[in-house]
């Protein structure tokens, strides 16, 4: 899968703060890091979710842009939308207290799941439904 190497523990995802100044990558880094294009990456910068420094016309991330992407691209994994993104984006950089933007983050996330639950019940019905019409097919084939 395109984006296996993301964790899901957001320990491994967000850096510590200490890190977070370190490291300045350009956007080609970036982009075969995590196997996106350059077209990706300027989309969403101009969707406001990366916000990278520019030396000249050359893009810098930082690390924490770099903990964004990975944040970005697990959520798209699991099938969030942009906005849905957007907004947890802006939860992260809100000026609430840790706990609550946690507890925010952590009700958009079970409720994902609640999402794709209720879309694995509809793709598992419709498998059925068209292993039904494959056999009645199969059936007509083997009449004829």
């Amino acid at each position: 899968m395109q984006y296996e190497h993301l964790s899901s523990n957001l320990d491994k995802i967000v850096p510590d703060s200490d890190e977070l100044q370190k490291e300045v990558y350009r956007i080609g880094d970036l982009a075969s890091e995590f196997d996106v294009t350059l077209r990706t990456l300027r989309f969403y910068e101009d969707r406001g979710l990366l916000s990278p420094q520019r030396s000249g016309s050359t893009r810098l991330y930082s690390q924490k842009d770099r903990a964004r992407l990975k944040i970005i691209l697990l959520a798209k994994r699991v099938g969030f939308s942009l906005v849905e993104i957007q907004d947890i984006m802006d939860i992260s950089d809100g000026n609430l207290p840790e706990e609550e933007q946690l507890t925010r983050v952590l009700s958009k996330f079970k409720g994902q799941i609640n999402v794709l639950k209720i879309q694995r019940v509809e793709l598992e019905n419709s498998m059925q439904e068209l292993e039904s019409v494959i056999a009645s097919i199969a059936d007509l084939i083997e009449q004829k």
